[in-house]
């Protein structure tokens, strides 16, 4: 999975909602758009005007709990690695189409 790659929550509280991967952070995790979202307590800042509250943030989620969202057949699919011209492309398992069209 890479930046901004269209992804499907399969497992957890979330499945079923879609997103786009925002961040790649350490241990296998992920942050979703949209995906995940936890309530944080926030303290406010008077001297950077942020207001204090409670306020919605998107959760890092394990990658082992999405796959790529495949537009083509509306679906999670799997994702192979072939070689076109010398070069390394991810392709669709289901269709063959590739990943990054």
């Amino acid at each position: 999975m890479r930046k901004e790659d269209e992804v499907i929550v399969i497992a957890g509280r979330d499945k079923g909602k879609r997103g786009a991967i925002v961040e790649i952070l350490a241990n296998d995790r992920v942050v979703v758009s949209g995906v995940n979202l936890v309530k944080k307590h926030q303290r406010g800042n008077p001297q950077s005007g942020e207001r204090g509250g409670i306020v919605d943030r998107e959760a890092p989620i394990h990658r082992s709990n999405l796959a790529i969202y495949n537009d083509s057949t509306d679906t999670a699919d799997r994702v192979g690695i072939r070689t076109d011209d010398g070069k390394k492309v991810r392709v669709f398992k289901s269709d063959g189409r590739l990943v990054d069209e």
